[in-house]
C-alpha cells in the first residue's frame, strides 16, 4: 500500500508539473501580414504599423513564458500592392516581439535578436527572449522590421490562432 501511495503521489506531482509547463507555453498556429490601412497603429505598446500592407504565406510561433525559450517561422512575408509587390522590398531583417499584459500598466514589449529575412520573405528564429514577466497575460506576438534602421520597430505581421499561455 505504501508503494501505491508513493507512486500515486509521484504521478500527481508529474502531472501537475506537466500541466504548469503546458500552461506557460503559448503558441500561435499562423502568422498573418498586416493588411490594414497604411500607418494604422497597433492598439498596444505604441507600436506603429509598417508603411505598406503585408501578407504571409504561412508561419507559426511558440514561446515558453517560464523559460523564455522561443521560436518563430514565417514564409512568404511580402509587401502587397506597391512597386515592391510580392517581395519584402528593402526589408532585410525582422525581430519577433512578445507583448505581455497588453494595455496594462505592467505592459512589457520584448524582442528577439535580429533575424535575416530572405528575398522570398522567409525568416526562422530559435533561441530565447529574456526577462519575460512572471505574469504575461494576454500575450501578443508581432513580427517587426529590424533592418533597414529607418523602418526598425514597425510591425508587419502578427501571430494568429493563439493557444495556451496565462489567462487562457
Amino acid at each position: 500500500m505504501k508503494k501505491i501511495v508513493t507512486v500515486l503521489i509521484s504521478l500527481l506531482c508529474v502531472s501537475t508539473a506537466f500541466a504548469a509547463s503546458r500552461h506557460n507555453q503559448v503558441r500561435w498556429e499562423r502568422v498573418v501580414g498586416v493588411i490594414s490601412a497604411i500607418n494604422v497603429d497597433n492598439p498596444v505598446a505604441d507600436i506603429h504599423s509598417g508603411t505598406f500592407p503585408w501578407s504571409a504565406q504561412s508561419g507559426n510561433a511558440r514561446i515558453n513564458l517560464s523559460t523564455g525559450a522561443a521560436s518563430f517561422k514565417v514564409e512568404g512575408l511580402v509587401i502587397i500592392g506597391t512597386p515592391f509587390s510580392g517581395t519584402p522590398g528593402p526589408i532585410t531583417a525582422v525581430t519577433g516581439t512578445l507583448v505581455c499584459n497588453a494595455g496594462e500598466e505592467t505592459e512589457a514589449v520584448l524582442d528577439t535578436p535580429k533575424v535575416p529575412l530572405s528575398a522570398s520573405g522567409d525568416a526562422i528564429f530559435s533561441g530565447y527572449i529574456p526577462s519575460i514577466p512572471s505574469l504575461c497575460a494576454n500575450p501578443i506576438f508581432l513580427i517587426r522590421i529590424a533592418d533597414p534602421e529607418g523602418a526598425a520597430g514597425l510591425w508587419i505581421a502578427t501571430g494568429a490562432d493563439r493557444s495556451g499561455g496565462q489567462g487562457d
